[in-house]
């Protein structure tokens, strides 16, 4: 009997690169590969590395040369954005066989296939079965509709590693999700660089794009991922009128200060951010804005620094990602002046953190003793031994009181709010009874 070559799947960073994984993961299984978890042994690693920070790119070099020891007779293949702005450098790393920049990383498994002389055996191969997302311990499937970015924001290096815009046509992402869908996948999150710049070959721009996933495929819970403020098409907010659409939206801003923002040539000032926040929560219940917010731009004085708290104390944000401002080589940003200091930024970091864990504690005593319906996802990272674990509708963290009836991961639930965990990382709740 053969023996199915094994092959581990790791992204690091962003959504996007989930997205790109989950495709490779399906070209893999179709040539007879069976998915490795991130502690089994593996014949062929494959690493869809981030460079958005400095502190993402030490990360990704680190679990390269961390998988290599663990694996060191498996084939090391590295695709994503440091293979894209560091690819001669990958190539020399120790243990990595095969460098996949992003221009190519949708043809990955046929290049790493040729390049390697992989064993194919697609008689082995598993038809019909279970979506491969479940295989890797996922219950949300990321879909890929646009890659790139037009845009040229001082600070970003992903436009640089991502390169111009393509958008995937309409109807092949409809059908994607439509064959998610038959495979048990409940909940789909359309992900890009740049996902309010979506236009296919037709002009469908993303409103059209969410009416078509609503109107033709029977997906349960739709969410749209990282959106750009300024990018929200005519009628967006109406699109929420279906509940199948999750309200929730990750809206990065990245500062507070117009005068930071026009220095990072971003395209939304603070008073149109707080008109939009005001339009999005009257016209969806229960709305949760999320955003990023970068500390310590160059040139970032401490009363602008001052304008960005007060703005985000404003807005009531869910949840902030806080980003410490790194140099990125080929970046405008990387050359201005008034570069802050390291202590100064770390200050900063804490502050804004302390505010951020308030602004989230006021989002979870918002949401106690509602019933709400709850995607069953893996453990939590804490809590109580047989807790369940799911997120809101809108993407707020749910421990849930073990139950001997409860609906199996991936299922959804219906949970009763009773209150905030102890420690005050995620909600507590109980199950009420399955909602399918």
């Amino acid at each position: 009997m053969s023996v199915r070559p094994r092959v581990l799947l790791k992204a690091l960073g962003c959504r996007l690169n989930e997205a790109e994984l989950e495709d490779w993961a399906v070209g893999f299984r179709a040539r007879g590969f069976v998915l490795a978890g991130d502690d089994e042994p593996a014949d062929l690693i494959v690493v869809n590395t981030c460079a958005v920070t400095a502190e993402a790119t030490r990360k990704s070099r680190q679990w390269l040369r961390r998988v290599h020891r663990a694996n060191p007779l498996a084939r090391l293949v590295v695709s994503g954005c440091l293979a894209s702005l560091e690819a001669a450098d990958l190539a020399r790393e120790s243990g990595v066989d095969l460098v996949v920049e992003n221009r190519d990383k949708d043809r990955l498994v046929e290049i790493a296939a040729a390049a390697l002389e992989l064993p194919i055996m697609p008689e082995l191969a598993i038809v019909g079965s279970a979506n491969p997302l479940f295989a890797r311990g996922r219950q949300r499937a990321f879909v890929k509709v646009q890659d790139g970015c037009r845009h040229a924001c001082t600070f970003c290096v992903t436009t640089l590693a991502r390169g111009s815009e393509r958008s995937r046509p309409l109807p092949e992402i409809v059908e994607a999700i439509r064959r998610l869908a038959a495979s048990g996948v409940r909940e789909a999150l359309l992900t890009g660089v740049h996902l309010g710049g979506y236009s296919d070959a037709t002009g469908a721009d993303l409103g059209a794009l969410v009416r078509a996933v609503l109107r033709e495929t029977d997906i349960p819970r739709v969410r749209l991922g990282s959106l750009e403020p300024w990018d929200l098409p005519p009628g967006f907010w109406g699109l929420f009128a279906d509940p199948r659409l999750m309200p929730h939206l990750h809206l990065p801003m990245q500062s507070g200060s117009d005068a930071v923002l026009r220095r990072m040539a971003r395209r939304c000032k603070s008073a149109e951010f707080a008109r939009l926040a005001e339009q999005g929560r009257a016209a969806v219940p229960g709305l949760n804005l999320t955003t990023d917010i970068i500390v310590g731009f160059p040139g970032e004085t401490a009363p602008e620094w001052q304008e960005t708290l007060a703005f985000v104390a404003a807005m009531g944000f869910g949840q902030v990602h806080c980003f410490s401002y790194s140099p990125r080589a080929g970046t405008r940003a990387a050359s201005l002046p008034g570069q802050v200091d390291a202590d100064t930024k770390r200050r900063r970091v804490l502050e804004l953190q302390a505010l951020a864990q308030r602004l989230q504690q006021q989002a979870f005593a918002a949401q106690v003793g509602r019933q709400t319906a709850v995607l069953r996802e893996g453990q939590p990272r804490a809590g109580q031994p047989g807790d369940l674990f799911g997120y809101t509708p809108n993407y707020l963290p749910v421990r849930i009181d073990a139950h001997p009836a409860a609906a199996p991961v991936g299922a959804v639930m219906e949970v009763r709010i009773r209150g905030i965990d102890p420690d005050g990382a995620a909600l507590r709740g109980y199950l009420s009874e399955p909602a399918g």
